[in-house]
């Protein structure tokens, strides 16, 4: 299936420094094993059927004024602007 070589290329791609190759060949399997349990779960001859609603037995949307600005309540606002924390 996964040999050690195929985790050590992969990991160079995604630049990942990976010190045990061994221990991931062996999750890599457990991974594939898991999907072939799914696989022959037999979802495919399974229909869905939803009932058809007609629109007007939905509920209508009604706007509801809300009087103060909540952007300002936020933590980090500064002017028209909120900020985020940094992504590493």
């Amino acid at each position: 299936m996964v040999t050690e070589e195929e985790i050590k290329q992969v990991a160079k791609l995604m630049k990942i420094d990976v010190h045990d190759h061994r221990e991931y060949v062996e999750k890599v399997h457990e991974m594939i094993d898991y999907f072939d349990i799914l696989d022959s779960a037999g979802v495919e001859d399974e229909e869905i059927t939803m009932k058809d609603l007609p629109l007007t037995s939905l509920r209508e949307d009604k706007h509801i004024e809300y009087e103060e600005k909540l952007i300002e309540k936020l933590k980090h606002y500064k002017e028209n602007f909120v900020r985020a924390p940094k992504m590493v």
